[in-house]
């Protein structure tokens, strides 16, 4: 058996929809207050070693401050570049006063606190303010999907560092509740057709405004669903879906495709199987899609 922690939809959704919700509020607060970034990556979380940060972000008087999903010390911890310190308890009661609270917080501290105060990516998603539903926050729950990301990211830095061509950083999507990485081939894409859950077209469109390639992890967050792992290209080349690749399959609802998180962890090596599920279903795509692979690859050494 391998150290990689159990994840299930039966004992952690009810944390992870918590997880996912306050990462809105902090993601959204980067979109209000910070300059836009190709492809919106200014906003995403980004992971370490306590759980997923901001990027810093401009303050009043020269100041700038982050704000940690800290799955450590299980709250959202506030850090300022004047020194000062603060953090709000994760098990608030209810997402309404856990919105409340974070606001109030910042406002303390004469920072930013305004951002757009409905949920994205979530269908018939109610606004923080009203979202006053009592929600158990469970620590087991909340730790052990940090343990998950620490254990995956090695992997998903390694095949990052394996592209010479333009690629995001493995950074953290709020919005859908995944941590991802995508590579790009370096030419434009056709318009992407929206329509999207959640997510305004313009978004979406300048997203994918260049052909990409991107894997990822999908921990649920406030859907109720089995955490798994993923693989897609945009746009798709025909005979895509019915590529041989190491592990998983393409799941037609999803349009990508899936390996279970719970057939991974189980393995013999996760780490190598996860590895294969990305490498073969990149290669896959990048194959059928005609990439300059010789080009956009390297070797994931220093010169």
């Amino acid at each position: 058996m391998s150290d990689w922690p159990e994840l299930s939809v039966e004992h952690d959704h009810e944390t992870f929809a918590i997880l996912h919700l306050a990462a809105q509020m902090l993601g959204k607060l980067r979109v209000a207050h910070a300059p836009w970034v190709n492809h919106g990556w200014h906003a995403a979380l980004q992971p370490n070693a306590r759980g997923l940060a901001t990027l810093p972000t401009a303050a009043s008087g020269d100041r700038s401050f982050t704000l940690t999903l800290d799955l450590c010390r299980h709250a959202i911890v506030l850090w300022v570049s004047d020194e000062s310190r603060e953090e709000l308890p994760l098990n608030a009661g209810s997402i309404a006063a856990l919105h409340q609270r974070l606001i109030a917080m910042l406002d303390k501290h004469d920072l930013p606190s305004s951002f757009n105060g409905v949920p994205n990516e979530i269908a018939d998603a109610v606004p923080f303010a009203q979202d006053t539903a009592p929600r158990e926050y469970d620590r087991d729950s909340a730790s052990r999907f940090r343990e998950a990301l620490a254990a995956m990211m090695p992997v998903f830095a390694r095949f990052r560092a394996g592209f010479a061509g333009k690629a995001s950083p493995v950074h953290f999507w709020w919005g859908g509740f995944d941590l991802a990485v995508s590579v790009f081939s370096g030419r434009k894409a056709p318009q992407h057709p929206g329509g999207m859950p959640g997510l305004p077209d313009r978004i979406a469109r300048e997203a994918y405004s260049h052909e990409e390639a991107s894997v990822g992890f999908w921990a649920g967050g406030a859907t109720a669903a089995e955490p798994f792992f993923y693989s897609y290209i945009y746009p798709e080349p025909e005979g895509y879906r019915s590529s041989p690749i190491a592990h998983g399959r393409f799941d037609e609802t999803y349009g990508e495709f899936v390996l279970p998180y719970a057939e991974v962890r189980v393995s013999a090596d996760p780490a190598r199987m996860l590895g294969d599920f990305i490498q073969s279903t990149y290669e896959a795509g990048a194959d059928l899609a005609h990439w300059d692979r010789a080009n956009l690859e390297r070797e994931p050494v220093a010169p």
